[in-house]
C-alpha cells in the first residue's frame, strides 16, 4: 500500500523560503512547501509534528576517506604536515582487511548520518592484496544504512619504487585500475536524478599516479559520463613536487591531463593563485573546502570567498578521520564558518553562508541539483535538530544557533522520504557493538607484525 504524503508541520525553524508551516513529502520528493497561515494543498496528508525541530536540507559531504576512522589520533602521525603524515600512516593502512574496512565504513556512515548528512562521497584509493573489492564493501554498507552516496574509485600506481610516497603493496597497475573502474560503473552507477548510488573516478593525487593514468581516467570518465575527483593544491609541498617532476604547477598539470572542466571537483584548493581561481571558474570546476583537515595538518586556508566572488561553487567535506579525527558534517559547517569569518570578516561570512557550502554548494560539486535544498521537486533529504540542550538556551535565531552554538547531532534524518535516524539513533544499528568492533579492528590494524 502506498504511504500517504507526509506533512512536516510547523517547524521551530526551517532553512527554506515560504515554508513557515513546513513541507510535504511523497514518493521520496518534496511536493509542497507550506507558507505561513496556509495548509497543504496536497490531500490526505499524514502529519509529523515538527514544532520542536529546526529543519535543514540534508547536508552533503563531498570529500572523505572512510578507512581512516580506524587511525584517529594515531601517535606516529600526530603533529606532522601532510607528506610525513602520509608516510607514517601508509604502512598501517597497508594492513587493511575487508572486515576492518567494513567496520570503518559503517562507523563513518553512522557518524555522518547522525550529524545530519544525507549524501556522502568517499575517496578510497588503497587496494592491498585481498581488498580489491573495497568499493563494493562501501556500497553494501551504505545500502544497509540508507544513505545516498557518490563513491569514487580512487587509485594509485606510483609507489616508493617509482619515487612516490605509498608502499608498493597498496598500489595497482593502470590496466587493473581502469578495468575495475569500468566494472564499478557498469554494476553500480545510476546516472539518473535522485539516484541513491553513483560512481566517480578519483586518482589520488598528482604525486601518486602516473600521467598516463590521469589522462586515461579522464577519457574513461568522459566516455561513461561520470565525474572526476582528486586532491589538488592542498600543500606547498605538492606545488614543489609538480614543479620538480612535471615542470609546471598542479593546475597546469591537471589541465594538460584533460581534467579542467565542469565534471571535476577538487579537494582542498588551498594554494590557488587569483589567476588560477579565474581559470577554474571559467572551466566550471568546483572545490571542496575541508577546514578541519587543513587546520590539523597546517596546510593553509582555502580562499573560499575569493573563489565564490570569481563565480566558483564551493562544497564542504569532512576529509578523512585521520586528519580531521571526526566525521561530523555539521561540526564541519561550524569550522568552515569560523575559519572563513576569521579570514574575511563579519560582513562577508554568515552562518547561512556556511550552510550553503554544505548544501547547494556541495550539490553543485556532485552535479546533483535535486539535492541540498528544500523546495518542491527536490529530494526529500532532510535533517531535523532539536534545540533542547543547555547550549541553545536563550537562542533567538534558531538556524544561526545550530552553527554558532555548536549543534552536533540530529534528532531525525530523512533520505529519499524515509527516516534513517529517529530519536537520535539509527534504527537497527547497535552502536555499542559497533564501537567495540571498531576498537578491536583498530587495535589489530596498529599491532606490530
Amino acid at each position: 500500500m502506498t504511504a500517504p504524503p507526509l506533512w512536516l508541520r510547523d517547524p521551530l525553524a526551517i532553512h527554506a523560503e515560504n515554508a513557515d508551516r513546513g513541507l510535504v513529502v511523497q514518493h521520496g520528493r518534496i511536493v509542497e512547501t507550506v507558507p505561513a497561515g496556509a495548509v497543504p494543498a496536497t490531500p490526505g496528508c499524514a502529519v509529523f509534528d515538527a514544532s520542536r525541530h529546526a529543519i535543514l536540507p540534508g547536508l552533503i559531504n563531498t570529500h572523505h576517506h572512510f578507512h581512516q576512522t580506524l587511525t584517529r589520533a594515531t601517535p606516529a602521525a600526530l603533529d606532522r604536515e601532510l607528506f610525513p603524515w602520509l608516510t607514517a600512516l601508509y604502512p598501517i593502512w597497508a594492513k587493511l582487511t575487508p572486515e576492518m574496512l567494513d567496520s570503518a565504513v559503517t562507523v563513518a556512515l553512522a557518524e555522518l548520518l547522525l550529524s545530519g548528512c544525507t549524501t556522502t562521497t568517499d575517496h578510497h584509493y588503497l587496494f592491498p592484496h585481498g581488498l580489491e573489492h573495497a568499493i563494493d564493501i562501501e556500497i553494501a554498507a551504505a545500502q544497509r544504512l540508507g544513505i545516498r552516496t557518490v563513491l569514487t574509485r580512487g587509485s594509485m600506481n606510483r609507489s616508493q619504487r617509482d619515487g612516490g610516497l605509498p608502499p608498493d603493496s597498496v598500489v595497482q597497475d593502470e590496466d587493473t585500475i581502469l578495468a575495475d573502474s569500468t566494472r564499478l560503473i557498469d554494476r553500480y552507477h545510476q546516472p539518473e536524478p535522485f539516484a541513491m548510488t553513483q560512481i566517480a573516478l578519483a586518482p589520488c593525487s598528482p604525486f601518486s599516479v602516473s600521467t598516463s593514468l590521469m589522462r586515461n581516467t579522464a577519457m574513461l570518465a568522459a566516455q561513461r559520463g561520470v565525474r572526476l575527483h582528486t586532491h589538488l593544491a592542498e600543500t606547498r609541498d605538492e606545488a614543489a613536487y609538480c614543479a620538480e617532476i612535471y615542470g609546471r604547477t598542479p593546475l597546469d598539470y591537471l589541465d594538460e591531463c584533460g581534467w579542467l572542466h565542469d565534471r571535476t571537483w577538487l579537494a582542498h584548493g588551498v594554494h590557488f593563485s587569483p589567476s588560477e581561481i579565474a581559470r577554474l571558474a571559467r572551466a566550471g570546476t568546483t572545490v571542496c573546502h575541508c577546514p578541519c583537515s587543513n587546520q590539523v595538518l597546517a596546510s593553509g586556508h582555502c580562499p573560499v570567498c575569493d573563489m565564490e566572488d570569481a563565480g566558483m561553487q564551493i562544497g564542504l567535506g569532512v576529509d578523512g578521520s585521520a586528519s580531521n579525527n571526526a566525521s561530523n558534517l555539521l561540526q564541519e559547517v561550524r569550522a568552515a564558518f569560523l575559519l572563513q569569518r576569521g579570514r574575511y570578516g563579519v560582513a562577508r561570512v554568515t552562518p547561512r553562508d556556511a550552510l550553503r557550502w554544505a548544501t547547494t554548494g556541495s550539490a553543485a560539486c556532485l552535479g546533483r541539483p535535486e539535492l541540498g535544498r528544500i523546495e518542491p521537486g527536490a529530494a526529500a533529504d532532510l535533517a531535523l535538530f532539536t534545540l533542547d540542550d543547555l547550549r541553545f538556551a536563550g537562542a533567538r535565531d534558531k538556524l544561526a544557533a545550530l552553527i554558532l552554538s555548536g549543534a552536533h547531532q540530529a534528532d531525525r534524518v530523512m533520505v529519499a522520504g524515509r527516516w534513517v535516524v529517529e530519536h537520535g539513533a539509527i534504527p537497527g544499528l547497535d552502536l555499542a557493538a559497533l564501537i567495540a568492533r571498531q576498537e578491536a579492528a583498530s587495535l589489530a590494524l596498529h599491532a606490530e607484525r
